[in-house]
């Protein structure tokens, strides 16, 4: 888990969390969900049925916001001030409503799925609340 972190922090733009113990915690819950489930999926979310998270693979690290927003609830993947990159969030988003804008330190790198950030917001409008 360690080594891919560390090449999808090359791929994204983004860091580790500059605290240890935050990167720590992250990497040791997705490399349990890897073992158990044989997918790593983040563990920073509660799934009443994981195996049903794996199949959807949303959840799976990079997860579908990391790849479309280049946003990291786990604070997993982030900027050098350990700050999750929220510019390409809808404003709605709560990442956006909690953190402000923060920009992207690297915006020619990552974001391999920004091609699906109209689909999702579309997706999350129609959800009911």
């Amino acid at each position: 888990m360690r080594k891919f972190v560390e090449k999808y922090c090359e791929k994204s733009g983004t860091t580790t969390h500059p605290e240890e113990e935050v990167t720590e915690a992250v990497i040791l819950g997705l490399a349990r969900h890897q073992d158990e489930l044989g997918r790593p999926l983040c563990p920073c979310r509660f799934y009443p049925d994981k195996q049903a998270e794996v199949q959807h693979r949303t959840w799976i690290c990079a997860c579908d916001d990391m790849q479309i927003y280049k946003y990291c609830h786990c604070l997993l993947f982030v900027n050098e001030e350990g700050l999750p990159i929220t510019e390409y969030l809808p404003e709605e988003h709560e990442g956006r409503q909690m953190y402000g804008e923060v920009k992207d330190p690297t915006p020619d790198k990552g974001r391999p799925l920004r091609d699906k950030a109209e689909e999702r917001e579309r997706e999350r409008q129609e959800r009911p609340s």
